[in-house]
């Protein structure tokens, strides 16, 4: 089973999936975020400061989370970020004229090979949670809502690919793991 969180920054995403290691430890192997990681082993920008080589290391790194092989023992994978996470900051980083075209494209043909192998993608409301400098995710409200618009267009748009495997979390983090608790029984 391969299950992920997605939204834009400062959503709940990693407090989420640290909840989950606690609880599902056992059953699940879990993958932090690439985003920071990506910027910290390459030293290339984020956020709204994306390039053509942050996005590809982005996306590449997505690909090798979703075919990578995991321990057999346990029941999936849980990742706190996902191609959805992928094509759609892409997507907004092209729109600004901060990504090539090529590169959007090929954040899509990803997304069209990495969309069947998900089975259960939670999109952490985002009205719920406050935004939180925490000294690497952008804190721009302006960046926040555009984030947010294009995770709307891309749900409304691509609303076939996401049948049955989008699931809505919003509330207290105690309420969205109920949400959680009762997708992953």
């Amino acid at each position: 089973m391969l299950v992920s969180f997605t939204g834009a920054q400062s959503t709940g995403k990693t407090t989420l999936l640290n909840k989950c290691k606690e609880i599902y430890g056992e059953r699940f192997h879990f993958v932090d975020e690439v985003t920071r990681l990506v910027k910290r082993n390459y030293d290339v920008p984020i956020n709204e400061q994306g390039t053509d080589l942050t996005q590809l290391l982005i996306i590449n790194a997505h690909i090798e989370n979703a075919f990578k092989k995991y321990d057999e023992n346990k029941q999936g994978v849980i990742l706190d970020r996902c191609i959805v996470d992928g094509i759609v900051y892409t997507g907004y980083l092209a729109l600004e004229g901060k990504v090539s075209k090529w590169v959007f494209d090929y954040s899509r043909s990803v997304f069209d090979i990495l969309m069947p192998k998900m089975d259960k993608i939670f999109y952490t409301w985002p009205y719920d949670v406050e935004l939180v400098d925490d000294g690497e995710r952008s804190v721009d409200k302006q960046f926040r809502e555009r984030i947010i618009d294009v995770f709307n267009v891309l749900f409304e748009t691509q609303r076939d690919v996401f049948t049955n495997k989008l699931i809505i979390l919003q509330g207290t983090v105690e309420q969205r793991m109920e949400q959680i608790k009762i997708a992953l029984c």
